[in-house]
């Protein structure tokens, strides 16, 4: 069963910084992306960064130019190294994985808050 456990969300100021984690488990199966949505109370589900195996990565809008996605393929795991973190970043942030077969797997969450 495939599991993802994220870590590294938190409170921070504007202006600041923070890492998030996700490390996958149970993964029997080619990995096609792993990437990161949050979304905010009242507001749908969005991309922040996804990144395929190849190296190619989306990120939204919004976090263009201060957020930045890595991964380690050997470790099947990936980060979120997010800069310069404004007040409308605070959401809940989802770890996701989709297989080459499109099958969609999520995390169970990681508060991000960011408040002066």
């Amino acid at each position: 069963q495939v599991q993802l456990v994220e870590s590294g969300g938190g409170l921070v100021q504007p202006g600041g910084s923070l890492r998030l984690s996700c490390a996958a488990s149970g993964v029997t199966f080619t990995i096609y992306e792993m990437g990161w949505y949050r979304q905010a109370p009242g507001k749908q589900r969005e991309l922040v960064a996804a990144m395929i195996s190849g190296g190619s990565t989306n990120y939204g809008d919004s976090v263009k130019g201060r957020f930045t996605i890595s991964r380690d393929n050997a470790k099947k795991t990936v980060y979120l190294q997010m800069n310069n973190l404004k007040t409308e970043d605070t959401a809940v942030y989802y770890c996701n994985l989709k297989s080459t077969a499109f099958m969609n797997y999520w995390g169970q969450g990681t508060q991000v808050t960011v408040s002066s």
